[in-house]
């Protein structure tokens, strides 16, 4: 017999996060293996004595990894996220009927700390991976990727860069105004075409390959080749490493790194 399946809310249930996420879930393990509480020490210098009580700078920086792990590119939909999951309310410590902190208060702390803060966070759980035995520091291969920027195209504006530099400082001697005439416009446009493509920055990363653990992470300018990056990436993974008393023995990369400085 086909059966059909009736629902009627109740007012009132006796439940809890605790018996709804299973004890194998991934979340809990994450809970069960990095001790967060580092991060109020890391974060205090941050915050007055007076005034109200900021979101726990434990529960933003999970919220954090909860966007970073699941892909997920505003606040908004950060929020909104974590709102509908169980298992990540339990991960963050907020119960099934309370509110989780505005987007827009996740966007203003994430302005307040500095580079650092979100440093130690890396720092530290690349010690917990060393711990494990999961780095051995063997062969560190290395890549690039672009990551869109926060800002939309239609914020720029164009810029022309003026071909003719003697006209121009002989009509700023005279007190006038650069005149762009339809001329001058064309050979300018002739010479620098205009064409934005996308707003983004260049994400270098170097990963140990015996487990595939990130070891440096790093930001540059889009228009940067990743040979020129090549130093400061090597640098930055050298002492994440050493740190942990572990030494780089072999570095894997593509041709986009080489160059004669490379």
């Amino acid at each position: 017999m086909q059966g059909k399946k009736d629902f009627t809310p109740r007012l009132f249930y006796q439940l809890s996060l605790e018996r709804l996420v299973p004890d194998d879930d991934f979340y809990r393990k994450i809970s069960s293996t990095i001790d967060f509480r580092f991060l109020y020490k890391a974060t205090k210098t941050y915050y007055g004595t007076e005034g109200n009580e900021s979101i726990d700078p434990v529960v933003f920086f999970k919220m954090c990894m909860v966007g970073y792990l699941n892909n997920l590119n505003s606040d908004r939909s950060l929020i909104r996220f974590c709102s509908n999951s169980l298992n990540i309310r339990l991960f963050l410590g907020y119960d099934l009927d309370e509110e989780l902190p505005w987007h827009s208060t996740i966007s203003r702390t994430r302005k307040l700390f500095g580079e650092e803060v979100f440093l130690s966070l890396f720092r530290e759980v690349l010690r917990l991976c060393v711990e494990k035995g999961m780095v051995s520091g063997r062969r560190q291969a290395m890549d690039s990727a672009f990551i869109k920027a926060n800002a939309s195209l239609d914020s720029l504006l164009e810029k022309e860069v003026m071909d003719d530099v003697s006209a121009y400082a002989e009509e700023l001697n005279e007190g006038s105004e650069y005149k762009v005439t339809p001329e001058r416009k064309k050979r300018v446009e002739q010479h620098h075409a205009w064409k934005p493509r996308n707003l983004n920055y260049c994400g270098q990363l170097s990963v140990d390959t015996s487990h595939h653990v990130i070891t440096g992470a790093m930001a540059d300018f889009a228009d940067k080749r990743d040979s020129q990056c090549l130093e400061k990436l090597c640098e930055l993974t050298t002492e994440n490493l050493r740190e942990n008393e572990i030494a780089i023995g072999e570095i894997l990369a593509d041709t986009g790194y080489s160059s004669g400085a490379a």
